[in-house]
């Protein structure tokens, strides 16, 4: 295994593992998010967890039940409940509720984007509140599997059954449906805006090139696809759902089609999340029997942040200058890493 070491100081000498602050959420976590220098950590039903540098936790209750969906931008955290809510979280700890979909249908997916406009799901149809508080709405074929907004324009990608949908919600008559067989969930603009990729029910991506539609088959995954993370400047795409992080090349104009990916960081456990960092091109990801490491995505070099014997983990996220990462496993215990 290569090792590298994150920065050239004495506090480099301590091992990593020594310095994550434990923290003990006590609760199932789902994800994690920084807003500004705060962790914050999405339990699956009701509550936010925000830890601080020093370790220190506060208790923010969002939703009257389960927490289904989540995105955030930085500044907030967007959230989408059993409830039927869609609320907000910022940073000083506020909650606002955004809307309500008048059946009480669960909130299956939200996104947002960074004009401040969001997106939520509820059966088959996406709704669209742009920062004018203007609301729309579009019915696609089937349930929605997953939201994103493209990095440039107020475009979104709706995930269903059989394909995906592109939809410009301030034009008439602007849908356009990406075809291919199957159930498409968690989806993804690439950050230059040329590609679209979506996770699968079965152990495999699909992808489109957006100036012509030409598609992107991404498979040999030996289980699901849960967590995907654009490398900084957006030449990798970094993947769970093996045992090594799987890393799709997305640098050429015809992204992997007919490339290999990068393998790296291979255990004898699954990996279960993953995180790049914001601005080196270094990655953080966590595997099914708790271990987390970070990944060094030139040569594949490792520095073990948490060792093995703990459940899954379940959430990883770096903040926003890439100087504190944070994690947690299933049952809620976790650690805070400043770099």
């Amino acid at each position: 295994m290569k090792e590298f070491t994150p920065a050239p100081d004495s506090a480099s000498i301590v091992s990593v593992t020594d310095r994550v602050k434990p923290v003990a959420l006590g609760m199932a976590v789902t994800s994690v998010h920084f807003l500004r220098d705060r962790a914050a950590f999405v339990g699956g039903e009701e509550n936010v967890k925000f830890v601080d540098a020093q370790g220190e936790i506060t208790t923010v209750a969002v939703h009257g039940g389960g927490i289904l969906s989540t995105a955030s931008d930085g500044k907030r955290i967007v959230m989408g409940g059993d409830d039927g809510k869609v609320v907000s979280l910022d940073a000083k700890g506020e909650v606002t509720l955004l809307a309500t979909d008048p059946k009480r249908r669960w909130i299956d997916a939200v996104a947002l984007h960074a004009d401040g406009a969001f997106a939520w799901s509820a059966g088959k149809v996406a709704t669209v509140k742009s920062g004018k508080n203007e609301e729309k709405s579009l019915e696609v074929p089937s349930t929605v599997g997953g939201l994103a907004f493209a990095p440039k324009g107020l475009r979104l990608a709706i995930a269903h059954y059989n394909g995906a949908t592109l939809w410009f919600p301030n034009m008439e008559g602007s849908a356009e449906f990406l075809p291919w067989a199957g159930s498409h969930h968690a989806v993804t603009f690439s950050p230059d805006n040329k590609f679209l990729v979506t996770a699968m029910h079965e152990p495999a991506l699909h992808g489109w090139r957006l100036a012509d539609n030409r598609h992107m088959r991404m498979t040999g995954y030996p289980g699901r696809v849960r967590s995907m993370s654009w490398s900084a400047g957006g030449k990798g795409l970094a993947t769970s759902g093996a045992d090594t992080v799987i890393i799709w090349p997305f640098a050429s104009k015809d992204g992997p089609m007919g490339k290999e990916p990068a393998m790296l960081a291979p255990l004898q456990a699954r990996v279960s999340v993953v995180a790049c960092h914001p601005k080196n091109d270094i990655l953080a990801c966590g595997y099914s029997d708790g271990t987390v490491l970070m990944v060094r995505l030139e040569d594949g070099a490792e520095i073990l942040v948490r060792r093995n014997g703990t459940p899954p983990a379940a959430a990883i996220a770096w903040n926003a200058k890439g100087t504190l990462l944070a994690f947690a496993d299933e049952n809620g215990d976790g650690g805070l890493l400043e770099l």
